[in-house]
């Protein structure tokens, strides 16, 4: 699986950002939501380069989010999430159709 595997998916264009972002080691939302979901992007196949963090992905994020908006720090990391679990769960589904056709 490769990063053109994710055109079209729902919060496709978000984890297509992180990977070039921590592919640069760039700190961006993007790059630690995808850190946030390595694990599994990795077992779909995608090459997830490592981001040095000196805390957990999440907090990370969270604290991102807060410095950005603190009173709308909790529904924006939420949401981002949300994208991250809809494109890790349309990814899942492409592999299986994959699967089957082969």
């Amino acid at each position: 699986m490769t990063a053109d595997d994710l055109d079209g998916l729902p919060g496709g264009d978000l984890v297509r950002k992180g990977l070039d972002d921590a592919a640069r080691g760039v700190r961006s939302r993007e790059a630690l939501l995808v850190a946030i979901g390595a694990p599994r992007l990795r077992g779909l196949g995608l090459r997830v380069p490592a981001l040095e963090l000196p805390t957990s992905p999440e907090l990370a994020l969270y604290v991102a989010l807060a410095a950005e908006d603190p009173r709308g720090a909790h529904a924006a990391y939420n949401a981002l999430v949300r994208r991250l679990v809809s494109c890790e769960r349309a990814l899942d589904r492409a592999a299986a159709r994959r699967a089957a056709d082969a």
